[in-house]
């Protein structure tokens, strides 16, 4: 049930993403400015290049992100983080970044509703920070006219290996006997990402972003580790020089 929850958590992310590369993002969204196209109805010789001017260019660039975290796959707590990116483009398309998260958790309603109907609590796993380096590639840009201004973005995907500091109370749940406690652990981390940033100026732009982090634990029903996942979504600035 747990993985089919997260798959549809991730599939409707995705469909958002398309919908929003379908209906909103411009029909001049170039992946280069480069780009070669072919007219049928033109001499089959002759070929057209178009070219989108592109007024932030990332090569040779550093940045640095800021932004509020929201968990968005857990059923029994509030998860909120800091989030914290700095990174540097080598390439238009090619960079790297340094990833951190810390945690801030709460147990939510659901979680009190279980223990007053069962007596006992629930199996609980949150993390409580994590840090990965990631490979960046950004190979969409575009612009978008509203209210007669335009504002300008970039899409990128990351995907990186860090380390996952999480705690569970696999010995107390379930169990009304035992007081509720939690076990620190920590783990090996796969991190992939995408990430959407509007530039309001040529130095600070806006952040949305969405980041699996895949990582390993134990649980009541398997106590072999299993690999298990963390879903959040950030808004964040950051600035670029």
């Amino acid at each position: 049930m747990k993985n089919n929850f997260i798959l549809s958590e991730i599939g409707r992310f995705i469909i958002v993403l398309f919908l929003i590369f379908i209906f909103i993002v411009p029909t001049y969204l170039r992946a280069t400015e480069k780009d070669l196209y072919d007219f049928l109805w033109l001499d089959q010789d002759k070929k057209v290049y178009v070219l989108q001017n592109k007024n932030y260019k990332k090569k040779n660039s550093f940045y640095f992100d800021a932004g509020y975290t929201k968990v968005i796959n857990q059923k029994f707590i509030s998860g909120k983080a800091l989030a914290l990116r700095t990174g540097f483009y080598f390439h238009e398309e090619w960079g790297v970044e340094l990833l951190y998260n810390t945690y801030f958790n709460t147990n939510n309603d659901t979680f009190a509703a279980v223990q007053r109907v069962n007596g006992s609590v629930p199996f609980v796993r949150k993390l409580t920070g994590s840090y990965a380096g990631l490979l960046v590639w950004s190979p969409f840009y575009g612009k978008i006219n509203t209210f007669n201004k335009i504002y300008y973005f970039d899409w990128s995907f990351g995907l990186g290996l860090g380390n996952a500091d999480f705690e569970n109370n696999l010995i107390s749940a379930g169990d009304e006997n035992v007081p509720d406690s939690y076990d620190k652990k920590s783990s090996m981390a796969i991190m992939a990402k995408t990430n959407l940033k509007f530039h309001i100026s040529k130095h600070i732009h806006l952040n949305i972003e969405y980041l699996n982090t895949s990582y390993k634990d134990r649980s009541p029903s398997s106590p072999k580790e299993e690999r298990r996942y963390n879903s959040d979504v950030t808004v964040g600035l950051g600035f670029s020089f």
